[in-house]
């Protein structure tokens, strides 16, 4: 989390003084002597004494021996700086900013399609609605063999190489030969690049008549409005109880959680507080504008949801308007600010801590300059058995606050939910560790997918999907035969106790290979996901008890 509110949260001018006089040490420096020079920067900062940072760095600049670059040397020291402070505060450099920052802005540009390379052939599984492949002709099932004249397919070419050459500046030209089914020659194509929307919300459809299933990646710049359209398009469709999951969320901008508490909370009630070093208090309240108050709501939250996703499950949770459910999730509450350099770099500095509406802290304990250890957190939650047991996770008395409705919670890290459900690996065998470790599982379905092509670009719903996969009798046998003749010897004990989950896999997989991409992926996965199960029993069970 590095985006705040739209309250801005000043931050501190001496220490901001101090590292981008650091950084920027070599542009305000002559070459008279070091003593001048730092009386010099010191007048012009306002400062009453030097500082010792900025003094051995003008000191190395000036009366090192050797000669050295500064902005190297300070590349080094600003992380350094950062992990003797908070675990969240973070240095940025420049080469790594875009890829940072393409998830949250929501769009790169590119040629818009989604391609597998694991078997060295790279295989177009989905092509982006009109986007500038599917402008260019381009369809899924057919194999990118050569971009710009070099050769992609059959060299053991790095994915991540292969997307570098497709990506570029919007409007610039790649030229794309093609094999294709049914056709000897390469087919040559020509896409232009575009702007590539990244979707935030990866799924969205009906579990049943009314109820509704929604997954949120991450908190975009454009979740809200994406969540909003989903709602829509899923009210048409009769949706009166919701689902939205939030595992492995691990955050965003705030004010895309505030906004989307808020279309869920009537109106006053507050959402999320900040808190800085000065006692300064920042609130956010509903307004009362939320289209989505009617909504019977249930959270699903994990280890891996953090920060925006911790606010929001905190904002239902403590305002009692929804029901958590999923595991305790990973407790970020500490509030960044994104410092940009004039590099291209940027400095995310905690600034402040989020609490829930309750007053709880969401942040989990640490120490400053214990990075290591902080991050062993979740080995630790392992080892104590948290992820397998509600029991063996404790919570002080002094720790313990109260929702407007007696509900009683607990700070002290992360958000736990009011219904606990345990990781299920009752049915993990070691045949199917093998094959899912291996890779052999999703390789079939990429193979699977590409010898039932045509039916499957067919697809345009998800009963059509099921009622396709419904007539492959043989899915688990073909897998079976297909993983033989890659190395995994059948286990038949274990293929029977493993059969639910490798086939729940084998069609998810599949699913997300057609028009549908993750409602086709998420459907098939109902069947193993044990805290969606307990959810939608849950909502059948508040019908029962209505009726």
């Amino acid at each position: 989390m590095y985006k705040n509110s739209k309250h801005t949260i000043i931050f501190p001018f001496v220490l901001a003084v101090g590292i981008v006089l650091g950084i920027l040490l070599g542009q305000f420096v002559g070459r008279n002597k070091a003593e001048t020079q730092l009386r010099t920067i010191i007048s012009r900062t306002g400062l009453t004494s030097p500082n010792k940072l900025m003094q051995t760095c003008m000191l190395v600049e000036n009366k090192y021996v050797d000669s050295i670059s500064m902005d190297s040397l300070t590349e080094l020291v600003i992380p350094l700086m950062m992990k003797e402070l908070d675990p969240h505060s973070e240095y940025i450099p420049a080469r790594d900013m875009q890829a940072m920052n393409e998830v949250l802005e929501a769009e790169f540009d590119g040629i818009g399609v989604t391609f597998n390379a694991a078997t060295d052939t790279v295989i177009i599984l989905s092509v982006i609605p009109n986007g500038p492949s599917a402008k260019a002709g381009i369809v899924a099932g057919d194999r990118i063999i050569e971009v710009d004249d070099t050769l992609v397919s059959g060299v053991k070419m790095p994915q991540n190489n292969i997307v570098k050459r497709l990506r570029g500046k919007r409007g610039t030209h790649v030229k794309l030969s093609l094999q294709r089914q049914g056709v000897e020659e390469l087919v040559e194509m020509d896409v232009v690049r575009d702007a590539i929307p990244i979707k935030s919300i990866e799924s969205a459809f009906m579990i049943n008549d009314e109820v509704g299933f929604v997954r949120l990646s991450q908190f975009a710049r454009t979740s809200h409005a994406e969540l909003m359209k989903a709602l829509s398009v899923l009210r048409e469709q009769g949706m009166t109880k919701l689902i939205f999951d939030l595992r492995g969320n691990s955050g965003g901008f705030l004010d895309q959680a505030i906004l989307i508490a808020n279309e869920f909370l009537p109106q006053g009630n507050l959402i999320v507080y900040t808190e800085d070093r000065n006692g300064q208090q920042v609130k956010e309240y509903s307004d009362g504008s939320g289209s989505a108050t009617d909504l019977d709501l249930i959270v699903l939250i994990d280890e891996g949801s953090a920060s925006s996703s911790e606010i929001l499950a905190g904002a239902v949770q403590d305002n009692d308007r929804g029901t958590i459910v999923g595991r305790r999730s990973f407790g970020k509450g500490l509030v960044q600010q994104q410092v940009p350099y004039a590099d291209g770099s940027a400095l995310r500095l905690t600034i402040a801590r989020y609490y829930t509406p309750t007053g709880r802290s969401i942040q989990k304990p640490y120490q400053n300059g214990m990075q290591d250890d902080y991050d062993l957190d979740m080995v630790r939650r392992y080892s104590n058995n948290e992820f397998f047991s509600a029991d063996s996770i404790h919570f002080a008395d002094s720790l313990k606050y109260t929702t407007p409705k007696g509900k009683v919670v607990y700070g002290g890290g992360g958000i736990m939910p009011d219904i606990f459900i345990p990781m299920d690996t009752v049915d993990v065998t070691k045949y199917f560790m093998e094959v899912s470790g291996r890779n052999i599982l999703y390789r079939y379905t990429i193979e699977y997918a590409d010898k039932h092509r045509a039916a499957l670009n067919e697809v345009q719903t998800i009963a059509q999907l099921q009622a396709l996969l419904d007539s492959d009798t043989n899915l688990v046998q073909d897998f079976v035969r297909y993983a033989a003749r890659h190395g995994v010897r059948p286990v038949q004990r274990d293929i029977a106790r493993s059969r639910k989950l490798i086939e729940a896999q084998l069609r998810a997989y599949i699913g997300r290979n057609t028009t549908l991409e993750d409602n086709g992926f998420y459907y098939n996965i109902i069947p193993i996901d044990k805290v969606l199960l307990e959810s939608i029993n849950m909502f059948e069970k508040q019908d029962t008890s209505k009726n």
